[in-house]
């Protein structure tokens, strides 16, 4: 069921910023690529979707996305602030072509949990210009309940194409 939701999400989120001639990229860690897949997965997404940052390590967000490497020394890769630097990073290295990027990083277990970051906690970044410099950046925090990889894993991408869909929706027809 989660894979049909998905589907339409992705579908949705395609024919809407295709509409509004809108650009998207991704920045992700415990997705691994699976929220650019789930888009790359509709026909026509070449028209929207533009690339993404598979950024599992921290070195990787320090070296592709810009994420400063004090900050996920001091607040850890799974914060709110390395959230939004990532999903800011990717805007800025897609910029001019892309007027949204989404970000997750998180704990998809089993392992790997602690009590102040529990398995199935995870961080989402949105980022936007859609007036060319006028950038805004939003988080969010959830904590999944599932105890399976691969259902925190697909409940994070639902989640960041729900994030997806309504920025996209914010957006005047043209």
């Amino acid at each position: 069921m989660t894979d049909l939701i998905n589907t339409n999400l992705a579908q949705s989120i395609i024919n809407t910023a295709s509409q509004k001639n809108l650009k998207i990229t991704t920045a992700e860690s415990c997705t691994g690529g699976l929220i650019g897949g789930t888009l790359t997965a509709v026909s026509g997404s070449s028209s929207v979707y533009d690339g993404g940052f598979i950024t599992y390590a921290n070195e990787a967000k320090r070296d592709m996305l810009a994420v400063p490497w004090d900050l996920l020394m001091e607040k850890g890769a799974v914060s709110a602030e390395v959230a939004e630097a990532m999903a800011l990073g990717a805007l800025r290295q897609t910029s001019p072509r892309c007027q949204l990027a989404v970000s997750v990083t998180g704990v998809a277990g089993p392992g790997g949990g602690t009590a102040e970051k529990p398995v199935g906690l995870v961080y989402f970044g949105l980022a936007t210009d859609f007036d060319q410099g006028n950038t805004l950046v939003k988080n969010q925090k959830i904590i999944f309940r599932e105890v399976r990889r691969d259902s925190i894993r697909q409940r994070t991408v639902e989640t960041a194409l729900k994030m997806l869909q309504q920025a996209i929706d914010r957006v005047p027809d043209k």
